[in-house]
């Protein structure tokens, strides 16, 4: 391990930021040890690894359950339902719909059957289904699926059933079922899966309503975002994880380069810069000038960042401007980056579900290859925003559910900064995906992973260096082996996940006429 890895971990632990005015100061102060020199790598493994395994895998039924439930019910939807639903097939498949949980194939059914009696024939099967799992539920032999409760299996099969309405249009048994799932869940109740089908419920009621009345809404309040994203920021790796391999690869990316520009794709609080900077004002071939765009949504929030970044670097004697842009990359031409002769540029996202922070991504690849960047980092939510509403709903469920479990796991229910973080910011993403977003809400197609389609348009992958794993692996040693945080290295990658189940994915590129 590192030197030092101990009051690395300590000061992790306590990094909470309580006040606007310390933000910058506790950053910094927090922040500065996390990164070691370029040229004093740890001795880590080379081959791939998976750390920190939970020994207590009733802890993590709920995903599990998701994942089982889903795929039985699912193999059950009549001949043409794939047609009714909008869904991509191949063949008698669904592949789209599951990813990696593929169902069988589908038995055939008489084509001359109305729509009409086909939804009550499906409405039955499902029905019938349902009965089943409960008759059977203790002889499936899936793992960890017999500590889950009936009552838990009751509401995400109903969950489940309300979207195969939804996604069929049939918004009054769509409504009944929301209106049953609302009275029996509750966002703070004991169970995971009380918690996450509450969550879901209230997100798809607003599906329906947007879909009666033909309006869509996204309201962000960004104060309580930034807030949410802190205290999450503190209960779990994901953050951290997000900020600090990227800022590792900035950081070996900008080796002896004097004028650096990095673009923040949604740079929010720039909670993350501040470690940065000071590693690079005290390089040994000293300070380079450092130009930063925030982008946002928010020009006020932008103009604040920029402040509070600009005294820091000030601070530290760094020369530094700053520059916002309220837009998103995909609505922005090259023309508004105010890009100096000589400087080598990073670009640098961490994709969250919130809002779509890009715009059209074939715009947003457009830019990103008029840039030419030195680096992209890249950290990506291992879920898919594209697809028809099914294909969302049941990846965002196994995606989401996940994540409750890790919190669910060392968090009592009645913690306020785990509701803080589930009201806040995860229910706010999935309401985000199911009532707002996707290309049936906005009519644009967008990429499953970023990762392959930078790929296909002439970027080259950076392999995260054994530096970014050494601050992957700090931050999880603030979290016992007991709690489930699982970190793989391989391809070019790392993973930050719970269990089995990958939940961010961070990656480094350049373009091959990088600055």
């Amino acid at each position: 391990m590192m030197k030092g890895g101990s009051e690395v971990v300590h000061q992790l632990d306590h990094s909470i930021i309580q006040q606007p005015n310390e933000q910058w100061d506790s950053c910094a102060s927090h922040d500065l040890v996390r990164f070691p020199g370029i040229t004093s790598a740890p001795n880590f493994p080379s081959k791939p690894i998976t750390e920190n395994r939970a020994n207590n895998p009733e802890r993590n039924e709920l995903s599990q359950w998701v994942e089982h439930v889903t795929r039985q019910l699912i193999e059950d939807l009549p001949e043409n339902y794939e047609t009714q639903a909008g869904l991509q097939t191949n063949g008698n498949e669904i592949p789209a719909l599951l990813g990696e949980l593929r169902p069988k194939k589908i038995a055939r059914r008489n084509s001359s059957e109305g729509i009409e009696g086909q939804q009550q024939q499906q409405q039955h099967q499902w029905n019938s289904t349902h009965d089943d799992h409960l008759a059977n539920r203790n002889e499936t032999g899936a793992k960890g699926i017999s500590g889950l409760d009936d009552q838990g299996l009751n509401l995400i099969t109903l969950l489940l059933e309300c979207a195969v309405a939804i996604s069929v249009d049939n918004l009054g048994e769509a409504h009944r079922m929301l209106l049953e799932l609302t009275q029996v869940a509750s966002p703070y109740g004991p169970s995971c899966a009380e918690r996450v089908v509450a969550y879901f419920a209230k997100a798809m009621a607003s599906r329906v309503i947007n879909s009666w009345l033909g309006i869509c809404s996204p309201l962000i309040n960004h104060k309580s975002v930034h807030s949410a994203f802190q205290f999450f920021n503190n209960i779990s790796p994901f953050i951290k994880f997000a900020h600090f391999t990227s800022n590792q690869a900035i950081l070996e990316a900008f080796h002896r380069r004097d004028r650096v520009h990095i673009i923040d794709v949604d740079i929010m609080q720039g909670l993350q810069w501040p470690a940065l900077f000071h590693i690079l004002a005290t390089r040994m071939e000293g300070p380079p000038h450092v130009t930063m765009t925030g982008m946002g949504t928010s020009m006020e929030l932008l103009i604040e960042t920029g402040k509070q970044l600009s005294n820091f670097a000030k601070r530290l004697g760094m020369s530094f401007e700053f520059h916002p842009i309220g837009g998103k990359t995909g609505e922005i031409d090259i023309s508004n980056f105010k890009i100096s002769r000589g400087e080598s540029i990073a670009i640098h996202w961490v994709q969250h579900s919130l809002y779509d922070a890009t715009g059209p991504d074939w715009k947003t690849m457009r830019l990103l290859q008029a840039l030419s960047p030195r680096v992209v980092t890249l950290v990506e939510q291992e879920i898919a925003l594209g697809g028809s509403f099914l294909d969302r709903f049941v990846g965002s469920l196994h995606y989401y559910s996940t994540i409750f479990d890790s919190l669910g796991a060392f968090l009592e229910s009645d913690d306020s900064s785990r509701h803080s973080v589930e009201h806040g910011l995860l229910y706010r993403e999935i309401n985000n995906i199911l009532a707002i977003g996707g290309p049936a809400r906005n009519g644009e197609d967008k990429f499953r992973h970023w990762r392959s389609e930078l790929s296909k348009n002439g970027f080259m992958q950076v392999p995260m260096s054994t530096n970014s794993m050494a601050q992957a692996q700090l931050i999880l040693n603030m979290f016992p082996p007991a709690h489930g945080y699982s970190l793989v290295q391989g391809d070019g990658t790392l993973r930050l996940g719970w269990k089995d189940t990958s939940l961010f994915t961070a990656s480094a590129w350049t373009s091959p006429n990088s600055r």
